[in-house]
């Protein structure tokens, strides 16, 4: 035994030295791009500048170097074809929140590492999958941008790391960072507030606040969630049904690795093939699916969704949630009854809403301020849907909770049952039939 050892480990490595060095990327599937010359012509989602990457990519998709923002560019794939008086689509980003310059290169070498650097050298982003088998690189025909072996299996996928935007056919996982992230506005394309988080007994949405330790829920439903086992998966798919030219837009949910189809997890059902759909969590906190018909020579894009939307059809299998329970719906204050902003709650009353409706500014906090409030009656917060607050309790209690809290800018009391939630948000406030659901608005004193 002893004897054959050493010849055993000879014939080992001699197959690892083999085996690794076939598993090299060919010289004809190397490049490097450099990030200069012309800008596209056609139009682009954020008004965005853009320069066409010369890769091989299967139609609608391309990669792209992209800038909203003058010399801040993003490694991204755009989605559609030129039509009239509509624009092609940002649906995933490399190096979002962290951008390059002029001159910077995108370079898949030898070892199978894809590398986007900065012109003075600095790595901005990279698939980290040097030495790692990697032989080619594809655009699949579904928008993935993956890295493969000599077997074709993939070592690295885009689909595992998604931005704000999910493909037909790709997961979200509990845990980790494979969630989507909004933008953070249309010409910030760093991380915005907003996330869809697959956690194990629902799908959720929330708002990250800069006065909460924790991000708020402001979206979920018992339909995309289980009381008994774990969620270890949710697909968002496309499938004919039984009708003629008819496609089911859904979420497929795994309970304990089972796959279960729910009714009530349909989303739309275009009248067309809708496998070049998209499910983006947008910079404004809505829940969209982008439907994209690539045999249409006008109007490619349909809005096949949105989550939150006034245009309710009782008689239609897809999910609608009021406008008024949208955070963002009336910008950082508003009163909204019947999906409009109707009012904007100054300390003279109710005055008609416009964008410029913003909460009070305060000064910087410190213990011992003085602070005050003015009242707003008949509203509920969008809060108050998924957190009940504490009760019973004094409203003058409920005031000063609110008052020693830096991060509360306001709170919200609901008389009857003397129960108290204090906000570190205000945004949209819904209007209710009850007056005496009442806010309290923190203003200075």
């Amino acid at each position: 035994m002893s004897s054959s050892s050493p010849i055993s480990i000879f014939f080992l490595l001699i197959f690892l030295l083999f085996f690794l060095a076939q598993a090299i990327v060919p010289p004809s599937k190397t490049f490097k791009f450099v990030n200069e010359g012309e800008f596209g012509q056609h139009y682009v989602e954020y008004y965005a500048d853009y320069r066409l990457l010369p890769l091989a990519a299967p139609s609608p998709f391309a990669l792209c170097f992209y800038t909203s923002v003058p010399h801040k560019y993003t490694l991204a794939m755009r989605m559609g074809v030129n039509t009239e008086g509509e624009p092609m689509r940002w649906v995933w980003e490399a190096n979002r929140g962290n951008p390059v310059g002029e001159g910077a290169t995108l370079t898949f070498g030898a070892d199978g590492n894809l590398v986007l650097a900065d012109a003075d050298g600095r790595i901005a982003w990279q698939t980290g999958t040097a030495n790692k088998g990697v032989v080619d690189l594809q655009v699949l025909p579904n928008g993935n941008l993956v890295l493969l072996d000599r077997r074709r299996r993939f070592v690295w996928q885009s689909f595992d790391h998604p931005t704000d935007t999910l493909f037909i056919g790709q997961l979200l996982r509990p845990g980790g960072p494979n969630k989507l992230v909004s933008r953070a506005s249309i010409e910030d394309n760093s991380e915005g507030p907003y996330s869809l988080v697959l956690e194990e007994k629902r799908l959720a949405l929330y708002l990250k606040s800069n006065n909460s330790a924790n991000p708020i829920l402001y979206y979920t439903s018992e339909d995309l969630g289980v009381q008994d086992g774990s969620l270890t998966k949710v697909a968002f798919t496309s499938s004919p049904t039984f009708k003629v030219r008819e496609y089911e837009l859904r979420l497929d949910i795994d309970v304990d690795n089972s796959t279960v189809h729910v009714m009530n997890t349909i989303l739309a059902t275009p009248k067309y093939n809708s496998t070049l759909s998209i499910l983006r969590l947008e910079w404004d906190g809505n829940l969209r699916v982008h439907t994209y018909y690539d045999l249409s020579r006008f109007h490619a894009w349909e809005l096949s969704l949105a989550l939150f939307d006034r245009n309710v059809d009782i008689f239609d299998n897809t999910r609608r949630e009021s406008e008024c329970h949208w955070p963002s719906k009336c910008g950082s204050l508003g009163v909204c009854e019947d999906d409009q902003c109707v009012a904007c709650p100054r300390t003279q009353g109710l005055i008609g809403w416009s964008k410029s409706c913003a909460p009070p500014a305060l000064p910087p906090c410190k213990a011992g301020a003085k602070v005050d409030y003015y009242k707003v009656e008949g509203v509920e917060h969008w809060m108050n849907k998924y957190y009940e607050g504490d009760g019973p309790t004094k409203l003058a209690d409920c005031k000063d909770k609110c008052s020693k809290d830096c991060g509360c800018l306001g709170f919200f009391y609901k008389e009857e049952s003397s129960t108290c939630l204090v906000v570190p948000e205000l945004g949209t406030l819904a209007k209710v039939s009850n007056p005496s659901h009442v806010g309290y608005i923190k203003i200075s004193n």
